[in-house]
């Protein structure tokens, strides 16, 4: 039996102290999950003890046959949507039409390349609008598909693929006007 199988039923026991060491091992972590989604720590914090509290409720589900980090991963970014989707000073943001604000850039077959570090990257993501700012998380960052995520947020898998397009281009269009031309492509899948 592994540390972590062994952390996991200590914590379906019920000992506080494997509950503490849960947390720890995953919370800063996960925290950094939680901030891709919101636009605040403090909204990242509620969205990070939300998720902690789905993960011990759900901890007896987790069979072991996956990685630990990912299982919570994929409940922590469930939970950050949910609060977007619930929080009403995201509700006009997570409208995904992005023609009220302006966010409309066309699609451009242009590849510009760049050198940008992880943190300007993130912070880059960050100044997207929550919609766009989601959607590129889930599918560049998380991995998920277009299929996945229109089922996860309740829309269309075309309204998320166009998103996604729309939040890429707006990148690319903020790098260009910052410095050199950019290429996005090694950092995002398309």
């Amino acid at each position: 039996m592994t540390n972590e199988q062994q952390l996991v039923r200590d914590c379906l026991k019920g000992k506080p102290s494997a509950q503490k060491m849960l947390y720890e091992q995953f919370a800063s972590q996960m925290l950094g999950v939680c901030y891709r989604y919101t636009k605040s720590v403090t909204d990242a914090e509620d969205v990070l003890q939300e998720g902690f509290i789905k993960v011990f409720h759900y901890l007896a589900q987790f069979r072991g046959e996956g990685d630990l980090g990912a299982w919570i991963r994929r409940i922590m970014v469930t939970t950050a949507i949910n609060y977007l989707k619930k929080n009403a000073k995201y509700q006009y943001d997570l409208s995904f039409t992005g023609e009220e604000k302006g966010y409309l850039h066309p699609v451009s077959p242009d590849n510009p390349e760049v050198s940008l570090s992880a943190k300007e990257l993130s912070d880059l993501i960050r100044q997207l609008p929550p919609g766009y700012q989601a959607i590129f998380n889930l599918h560049a960052v998380e991995g998920y598909t277009h299929v996945e995520i229109s089922s996860m947020l309740g829309i269309h898998e075309g309204t998320s693929r166009s998103q996604y397009a729309r939040a890429r281009n707006l990148l690319i269009t903020w790098l260009q006007q910052e410095s050199e031309p950019v290429n996005l492509a090694h950092y995002a899948r398309s």
